[in-house]
């Protein structure tokens, strides 16, 4: 086996190390012949145009497959090079995993594989793996060289102890990771906040509106903000990774006293020594958050159990439920098609979802779209019901001064089980679609609301494959003005019929003059050979034209 001796004087950083420092979040060991107890330099991502491999590196495979001859290749020209670990991408859905070549080349070559998980993309690991780098260069106080990886309640005792005052640890929507313990009296602030589990937000639109968290974003560095009346003074720092805000560490002043001259000094260094900690809680959280969106995403598709999402999540199998079918409209605030995008719509409907009511798992459909199962709600269906409606709306005023206008929630049928859910989940997408199809102005409906629009999408998707002949009367006027490149046939037509043959209201609505709509429908009788007095005839022209309006409803 070839010798993977490294100069002397190693860093601090293990394999082990770091692996606790990344949790199952992020990374999975597949197998380590030489054990966790080597040295980690660096991370670099693998070039095929660069010769030769980084000794001491954990190497990022992006764009080798982990099943594919050229992994296995790839461990053994590393195993030479003394690299460290070699890293593939473990996403079942996308592909096979590894096989036993990999293993064979890994064994023979005594190169560590790692597997990266299937929620954290290879930007976000990168960041992870250099922050655990970068700790492990920080000079740690021993109390907090002395917490476990992610425990982010004994890191918050560790840094209030450090720093002299009450600690607050939040992520980036100022909601309460965690908190130190605290003997003196608590301010109404940190009450709050301890009891919400987040800023409130009165609290947070003001900070907003004077700057105070663009200072703290952009600053880099510790920002004070002086004590007001009966709320104490604190020190807030950004916890960064690379370029990316994980989160933030407050200090508040407590039992009367101000914070001593050295807290600052003393929460810079806690910032630098928090970041593979708060990597850690992200990637672990992220990790159970996935696998609780598969069990449900499972149950809703009817393909997994009940029992299955009951045991991952605290949701009761045996109340009633409901599902949520939710999207809103490109260009609404929440930009494009991206993890960001996504992530922060279901961040906010976790947040406005949860309450004492009900619990809710939140599983996305797009970057713009979700699902929400709502468990626990009353026994009886009527409330049960009213609770859905109830909280549809709300989503809807919520989320549209946070995202935007065009918020749309298609309310399922409340169903008696969990097992049940697929049921809900049917009649809320089909509340949906009729709510995209009608270009209704409500934005918040069940299924029985919309029942003329329901029935209009299943007659639509009913004719969807069904081809016409060619010489309709709808399809002669298409063709015609299409040849003309003016849709003034088919549009006039239209407003005929919406409009129920009103030939002043039908024009007014096209914004011509009645004559020259008149004009217009003697040249429809002429091209598409229609007789507008016919109902047969009406119908299958309203049928043609409302399947090439929603076609891609």
């Amino acid at each position: 086996m070839p010798s993977n001796e490294l100069p002397e004087d190693p860093p601090a950083l293990t394999l082990e190390r770091l692996l606790a420092t990344v949790g199952g979040g992020a990374l999975e060991l597949y197998t380590a012949p030489r054990g966790l107890d080597v040295p980690v330099r660096g991370v670099t991502i693998f070039d095929t145009r660069e010769p030769g491999l980084p000794p001491g590196q954990v190497l990022l495979a992006v764009e080798t497959e982990p099943h594919s001859a050229a992994a296995a290749d790839l461990v053994r020209e590393a195993g030479k090079s003394a690299t460290t670990a070699v890293v593939f991408r473990h996403d079942r859905s996308a592909g096979p995993g590894p096989g036993p070549a990999l293993h064979a080349a890994a064994a023979e070559s005594g190169t560590a594989v790692l597997l990266r998980t299937a929620w954290v993309n290879w930007a976000q690991l990168v960041g992870v793996l250099r922050a655990g780098l970068a700790a492990a260069g920080v000079p740690a106080d021993p109390g907090i060289a002395s917490v476990p990886p992610g425990d982010l309640d004994g890191l918050a005792d560790a840094i209030a102890a450090l720093v002299g005052g009450a600690v607050t640890i939040e992520d980036v929507e100022s909601r309460v990771l965690a908190y130190s313990s605290t003997d003196g009296a608590v301010d109404e602030i940190r009450r709050l906040t301890i009891l919400g589990r987040r800023v409130p937000q009165w609290r947070v639109a003001a900070m907003r509106e004077d700057g105070f968290f663009r200072a703290v974003w952009s600053s880099g560095d510790v920002v004070h903000r002086p004590a007001e009346g009966d709320i104490p003074e604190r020190l807030v720092v950004a916890v960064r990774a690379g370029g990316e805000v994980l989160g933030s560490i407050w200090v508040a002043a407590a039992g009367g006293r101000p914070l001593p001259p050295t807290a600052a000094d003393a929460l810079r260094a806690a910032a630098r020594a928090a970041v593979p900690h708060v990597m850690h809680h992200r990637f672990h959280r992220a990790g159970q958050v996935h696998l609780v969106q598969d069990a449900a995403r499972a149950l809703l598709e009817g393909r997994g159990s009940a029992e299955a999402l009951a045991t991952r999540t605290a949701l009761p199998p045996d109340r009633p439920c409901a599902v949520l079918a939710l999207d809103t409209e490109p260009g609404d605030g929440t930009g494009d098609g991206t993890d960001a995008v996504r992530g922060r719509l279901q961040d906010l409907l976790a947040l406005h979802c949860t309450g004492p009511e009900q619990q809710a798992v939140v599983v996305p459909t797009g970057p713009r779209s979700a699902l929400v199962l709502l468990a626990g709600l009353a026994a009886d269906r009527a409330t049960a019901a009213d609770q859905v409606t109830r909280l549809g709306k709300a989503l809807v005023q919520q989320l549209s001064t946070t995202v935007g206008p065009g918020v749309r929630v298609g309310l399922g049928d409340v169903a008696p089980r969990l097992d049940r859910a697929p049921d809900s989940r049917r009649t809320a997408g089909l509340a949906l679609r009729a709510l995209r199809f009608s270009g209704a102005d409500r934005a918040c409906a069940t299924v029985a609301d919309l029942a003329e629009a329901v029935a209009l999408v299943q007659v639509r998707d009913a004719l969807r494959h069904v081809d016409p002949p060619a010489g309709t009367p709808v399809a002669r006027l298409a063709a015609y003005d299409a040849a003309h490149r003016d849709p003034a046939l088919v549009d006039t037509l239209r407003a005929y019929l919406d409009h129920f043959g009103d030939v002043p209201r039908a024009s007014d609505a096209l914004g011509v003059h009645p004559n020259t709509f008149r004009y217009r429908l003697r040249r429809i009788r002429e091209v598409g050979r229609i007789d507008l007095r016919d109902p047969d005839a009406r119908l299958l022209a309203h049928l043609q034209l409302r399947l090439m309006d929603r076609r891609d409803g």
